[in-house]
């Protein structure tokens, strides 16, 4: 499937989804043959010229080989520097073995499973090039949730870091060939016979499946999205290269592992893109990124807004002067966290919001156009509108569903969840958003997380951002718990400063102060810390269900 093409063999703008008369090289046709039916695509649109790619195209050689190769490409926390010309040879040896020793051919699904480490990205490299497509889990997955994402994607093979295998094996997934890496068996992917010599890139299709990402939402069953050897890029010549603009001597680090497409994009994809290095920590909670940034003289910088806040504390033991850029995603970013952290750094902080469906960040804004406490406006290359239930846009002011069309859409496999993300041709991300007159959007809740209490429409993140604002609160989280009378009334959780008091009352009276008094929480509830997701995001579901049995 591919949008239509006019007669330079280029996609067409904007594109239909249409069948690919384009040739695929999978010899494995099930990422392919299950992708959804064309007329239930959005539409794709390549609006830049940049991203009119030829109908060839294998990414991960995109990547790797247009750098020169003595440059750094990845460090560690422990001072080991890869450069692009190691880089090559590593992701080439692996590749042999894929396809040598493992018999792995192109389309195969593979899984990935580790800490954020050179491999696991050299890894990731090596099955795309050779063709296959890329299924990367995080460490944190248990065993019943990694045999329900393989028998979804149907993976035969896989490669894991020898210290996070023991999950994967209690999986007992039929089928299932595990080789790990980094141990001292010698039937270890790095330890086993290779070839020396080059390894050709497979000849994809710009349209051939490159990977399945697996949604991190916080309930119900995972879905996997399918992304082509385009959308890598696409990624990087959209929201990296117009809104977070890096340098070649840029060195990016975060928090969000590879599992995560905020991670992939943020730690590999947009620094391979532009020539620079990215420093990959396994452990990178918001204790070890202050120092790291300081010992690496790290740059760019991607994290979620609960790490921004929770660094405020320890900017002053720290040197974080060699930071220019900061990125925020995966949750809304508080206008009071945004406000905290510039006045600590001088830092803007570019907000944005991603999806998995869409693989990164589609609406944001840099430097002099961020407004704080909106998300941005569209990347350059997406376009995104507010809409009601039916479809139709409605006024500017006013509350809606965010819709998005650009060069990545969403495409489930196999999932009859795909006629819900994907409405009249656009992308329908679930999420609640405003736009005002100069076409900036701001966030105003998940759809299904808005609290309707005595017939007031009340968005707990507006509740959460002034519960912030209070000196004392770390952590926050608003819920609507059902209520005879009400319908629904408000619940928020707090997280506060070792050693603060407890004190609801006083917490009241300060909100009472910040909002109306309908948007005033009729109970707070003191947590020592708000249930997550491995990826870092709220799991509001937990949360009504605490309320629920109080």
């Amino acid at each position: 499937m591919d949008p239509s093409r006019d007669g330079t063999g280029r996609p067409t703008d904007p594109a239909p989804a249409t069948a690919s008369a384009i040739p695929s090289a999978h010899v494995d046709t099930f990422a392919r043959d299950h992708l959804p039916p064309p007329d239930q695509w959005p539409e794709l649109r390549f609006d830049l010229p940049e991203l009119r790619y030829p109908d060839r195209l294998n990414c991960a050689a995109e990547l790797l080989d247009h750098t020169d190769a003595g440059r750094p490409v990845f460090r560690t926390a422990s001072g080991d520097t890869w450069t692009y010309g190691d880089l090559r040879a590593r992701v080439d040896r692996v590749a042999h073995v894929l396809t040598g020793d493992l018999g792995v051919v192109p389309g195969n699904r593979v899984l990935l499973r580790g800490p954020t480490t050179p491999w696991l990205a050299a890894c990731w490299l090596a099955v795309l090039k050779a063709g296959a497509v890329a299924v990367t889990v995080l460490a944190q997955q248990r065993p019943h949730e990694l045999s329900t994402l393989c028998e979804i994607a149907r993976v035969r093979h896989a490669l894991c870091d020898v210290r996070a295998v023991d999950d994967l094996a209690k999986a007992e997934i039929p089928g299932l060939g595990i080789t790990t890496y980094g141990g001292d068996a010698p039937d270890d992917l790095l330890r086993r016979p290779a070839p020396t010599t080059p390894y050709p890139a497979a000849d994809t299709a710009a349209d051939d499946v490159a990977l399945i990402a697996f949604t991190s939402g916080t309930t119900g069953r995972p879905k996997g999205c399918l992304h082509f050897h385009r959308d890598v890029l696409a990624i990087a010549d959209t929201f990296s290269r117009h809104v977070l603009r890096p340098r070649p001597d840029d060195v990016f680090t975060g928090s969000p592992p590879l599992g995560f497409t905020f991670g992939l994009g943020g730690l590999v994809i947009f620094p391979m893109r532009a020539g620079a290095s990215s420093l990959l920590l396994e452990q990178a909670g918001p204790r070890q990124l202050l120092p790291a940034i300081a010992e690496h003289r790290v740059s760019v910088l991607f994290t979620a807004p609960t790490a921004y806040r929770a660094m405020l504390d320890g900017l002053g033991a720290h040197d974080t002067s060699s930071l220019r850029r900061c990125v925020s995603a995966g949750e809304n970013l508080p206008a009071a966290t945004w406000h905290a952290w510039h006045e600590r750094t001088g830092l803007r902080i570019i907000n944005g919001i991603g999806a998995t469906e869409l693989l990164h960040i589609f609406i944001s804004a840099a430097d002099a156009d961020i407004r704080p406490g909106t998300t941005g406006v569209p990347v350059p290359g997406w376009h995104a509108r507010v809409q009601d239930r039916h479809g139709t846009p409605v006024p500017d002011g006013e509350p809606g569903l965010l819709a998005v069309q650009g060069p990545v859409g969403c495409r489930y496999l196999a999932d009859p969840r795909q006629r819900e993300y994907v409405r009249s041709g656009w992308n329908v991300t679930g999420d609640t958003y405003v736009r005002d007159g100069d076409g900036y959007f701001r966030y105003v809740a998940r759809a299904d997380d808005m609290i309707v209490s005595a017939g007031y429409n009340i968005a707990g993140p507006e509740v959460e951002d002034a519960l912030l604002r209070h000196p004392d609160v770390v952590e926050a989280a608003v819920v609507g718990r059902p209520d005879e009378a009400r319908g629904q009334v408000v619940v928020a959780y707090a997280v506060v400063k070792e050693g603060a008091p407890r004190d609801a009352e006083a917490l009241r009276a300060y909100l009472k102060a910040e909002l109306a008094p309908y948007k005033c929480p009729r109970e707070i509830v003191f947590l020592d810390a708000l249930p997550r997701t491995a990826t870092g995001k709220l799991q509001r579901f937990r949360l009504r269900h605490h309320g629920d049995q109080r």
